[in-house]
Formats: structure tokens, sequence, C-alpha cells
């Protein structure tokens, strides 16, 4: 490395945000990007670590440590060629992934670990800026056709990584517009969608066809696209919400996190939305729910106006600092603020909603909660809850934002009839394809909710497995 002392000299600085007085009038991205000189003394604190866990860490095996010492050698180009060579869209995981590198970065054993995620973000804006990124076709085509149905993460890395070798590819999208989750699920203040938009438009011009408002099971069948098609990929997310069977549940005002989040993004892309539809403005809300997508709400409820939030979770807060059984290099399961939280609302832990009351229109009012405790036995996990804690909160908004239990069992499923996992995804072998001969999955699909460096690094390794499957061979590189 460069900088051999730079990791004792240099502090870690995070990108600066905007002040929350400012970022809650409106929807843009709440982190401001750093000066360049900055990004090269962050990448300075890189260790000449003999084993690089950040490698483990991360889902894609980024060459972390190359790309951090060649910012801090000034050199961005050779930077963004390490970079892309295992990412295919640096510029979605430098937003929102939760950066798995940094909890397993070798610094962080006794000090703050590098700012991976933030300069991996500065190189392929960088790329951007300078041009570096452009559509380029390939150079033949295979005459192979691939149907990919979702256009999230994983079905657009497989249509990436397929159409570099020359495959013919076309990505279905139920929505009226491409991206998946990350159109409509991640606020605009997480990740403005031109930045999406940007994306998209590389890919079309390196002739990959976008087809939206397609449904596949419904109008479009499986059997047209296996018909139509030489392999097809399954990457339609794992939409199924989970629900909250508890007294009053059917009660208005309470909806789905993705209901709400899809609404307010569908404002934003400016759509003709009902003034008042599903919106915080005025409104007491309780988030059912601690996690990302729970915080994604939280942040959105500010930003319309809401009189008050409240996010639950069921589990205990978690420690500052990691627990005996949480150690290194294991994710650190420690407390974390997020953008959203440092902008208001309160956080309620071992908390567990036992009915919802309604008004006499028919409308939620209150809900009834009880504080609970966690007790872990040999393994496994209860809850008791606590004597003497039940209480009753007013509100007028309940979003339900406790994950997914896996794929919509959606008429797509329904016709292919694919084997599937005990858990409810949908099965695959080690090359990625179904039960079903030629149907390959990737993404939530198979793996269940996880996130978006996930998602892409099984879009990548479905596309070896279906390169092979149409060549013979692949050459592709997969990372899982």
């Amino acid at each position: 490395m460069g900088k051999i002392t730079g990791f004792i000299e240099i502090k870690r600085q995070k990108p600066p945000a905007r002040p929350v007085e400012e970022r809650v009038r409106d929807w843009k991205e709440v982190y401001l990007s750093q000066a360049a000189e900055t990004l090269r003394s962050q990448g300075a604190r890189c260790m000449d670590c003999g084993i690089p866990f950040c490698h483990q860490g991360c889902p894609l095996g980024n060459f972390i440590p190359d790309w951090n010492d060649l910012v801090y050698r000034d050199n961005w180009q050779r930077a963004w060629e390490r970079l892309q060579a295992t990412n295919n869209f640096p510029e979605w995981t430098g937003r929102l992934c939760p950066a798995p590198c940094e909890g397993a970065c070798v610094l962080g054993i006794n000090n703050d670990p590098v700012t991976i995620k933030a300069v991996e973000l500065a190189i392929v804006e960088r790329a951007f800026d300078e041009g570096w990124i452009a559509p380029k076709p390939p150079d033949h085509r295979t005459g192979r056709r691939v149907a990919i149905v979702g256009s999230g993460p994983a079905g657009l890395a497989a249509a990436d990584q397929l159409n570099r070798v020359g495959h013919e590819v076309t990505v279905l999208e139920r929505d009226d517009r491409i991206g998946g989750l990350l159109r409509y699920g991640i606020p605009e203040f997480k990740m403005e969608k031109r930045f999406l938009d940007r994306r998209l438009d590389v890919m079309a011009g390196e002739g990959i066809v976008f087809r939206a408002n397609v449904d596949v099971g419904s109008g479009v069948t499986v059997a047209d696209l296996r018909r139509d098609y030489d392999a097809v990929l399954l990457a339609a997310g794992a939409g199924q919400p989970r629900d909250l069977d508890v007294p009053g549940r059917e009660l208005q005002g309470i909806h789905f996190a993705m209901e709400y989040l899809t609404r307010q993004n569908r404002r934003n892309e400016g759509d003709a939305v009902p003034a008042g539809t599903l919106t915080a403005e005025g409104k007491r809300v309780v988030i059912v729910g601690g996690g990302d997508t729970g915080a994604d709400c939280l942040g959105t409820a500010h930003r319309q106006g809401a009189l008050s939030v409240h996010q639950f979770e069921l589990m205990p807060r978690p420690p500052d600092e990691r627990a005996a059984d949480n150690p290194w290099p294991q994710w650190p399961n420690i407390f974390r603020v997020s953008s959203a939280h440092e902008e208001g609302g309160e956080r309620v832990y071992g908390v567990m909603t036992q009915a919802f009351l309604g008004d006499e229109h028919g409308r939620v009012r209150a809900l009834q909660a009880v504080k609970v405790e966690r007790i872990v036995e040999h393994g496994r996990t209860r809850f008791e809850m606590v004597p003497g804690s039940e209480f009753e909160l007013p509100v007028d908004l309940v979003l339900l934002a406790m994950g997914f239990t896996g794929p919509e069992r959606s008429p797509m499923l329904a016709e292919l009839e694919p084997r599937m996992t005990g858990r409810g995804d949908v099965w695959r072998d080690d090359q990625y394809m179904t039960s079903v001969p030629g149907v390959f999955v990737a993404g939530d699909m198979e793996r269940g909710q996880s996130l978006i460096v996930w998602a892409i690094a099984a879009g990548r390794s479905a596309a070896r497995g279906i390169d092979a499957w149409l060549m013979g061979k692949s050459d592709l590189p997969a990372p899982v």
C-alpha cells in the first residue's frame, strides 16, 4: 500500500450530510460528495493487511484494497477498472448497500473501519463525470435470446453480464417503469432516480431491450417465453409482505410499507396521485418494524409532514459496541442511526402490537401494545410479555414494515410450478437453474429478502449459469 501508516495518522471521515432542517423539506439525497483530496486520504487508511477480510465481507468479492490504494495514488481511471471488474452498479451499492465489507475490515478490530462505501461511490461518479462509462455494445452476437423477468438489481446485473458476451437480452417488468424496488421501493432521498435512469440509458445503448407493463403469467405466459427465448431468468424479487395477524387488522389506515413507499415514489416521478392519498401529512404514525424499510418509511413520513412518528421493534435495542458473541469479522449487530432517525421520531424497542382499535367510521384510531423480553434457550428465541407493561397509543396511520416472506404466489409461478424450498423460495441448483430446464432464478426469489449487493452477486452468477447452458461453457465470473 502507498501510505503504510495511513491508518494510524488519518481518522475515518464520513461523507457530510445536508442539514436536517433543509433536507426534510425536499426529496433530494441526504449525503453530499467529498473533495478528492479527502477521499484520497480515506483511501490511504486501507491497511496492508495480510488477509483482506473485506473480500470475504463483500458478496461480490470486490478488489477493495486495490482501488483504495489507486485512489490514494490519484489514479482514478485504474481504480474504476478494478471496481467495474466485480460490480456492475457501484453507483447503487455505494448509496444503498449497508457495507458488510466495512464490518469485516481488519482495521475495524480496534479502530474505525475504512470508508469503503464512500470511496466506491466516488470512483463510479468520477467515471461517469469523465466519460469512462458509455455504451459499449458487444462486438458480436451469439444468436441466443434470453428473457429476464424482473428489473431489480439481480435481473439487471444478469442482463448486463449476458449482453456483454453477446446474447440478446430482453428485460420484462410488470410495473410501468423499469427498476423494480430500486424504482418504487427506495425513497428519493436515499437514491435519486436520475442515477437509475442514467445507468438504464447506458444499458439500452448497449442493446438490452426493456419492456415495461408486461406481467408474465397474465397476458404473456411462461410458455410464450420458453417458446420465444432460449433461456428464461426469474428475478422478480420476494414481494410477499409479512402481515400482522392481530384484531383490528382490517381497519382503514393500516398499510404495508411498500404500498406507502411506492405511492410517494410515484408522486416524485410526476404521476397524478390524488392529494391526500396514503400520506402521513398531519397524522400520528406508527411504523411496525425496525429495519431499513421501516427507516425508509420514517424518512418519508418526516418529509410528508407527519405530526408524530413511532417506530416499533420487537427485538431489544442493540448494544453500542459488539457483544461477546458477535466478534469481528461478523456483521456487527450494534445500534445504528440512519439519516431518517437523525431527523426525528421515537424508536421503541422490545414491544409487540396486540390489537388495533377503530373509530365509528372503521378507521384506526389507536393500537394496543405490550413490552416484551427476549429469551434465548438452547439456541431458540421466544418473547415473554412483561406484566403490567401494556399501553395504548393513538394513531392515524400504521405502516407494516416487517419484511417479506418470499416471492409472491403469482400466476407466473402457478403456471411454471417450479420446485420450492422449505422456506417458500424458488429452488435452484448450483448453476442457478430451477427444476424446470432452461428456466433460471436469481436474487430474492431464490435467496429470500436480502441486500442489493447479494442480488447483484446472484445475478452475475446466474448469468454464468445461463451462458454455460447456452454455449456449453462460460468465462463469465461468478462471485457466489
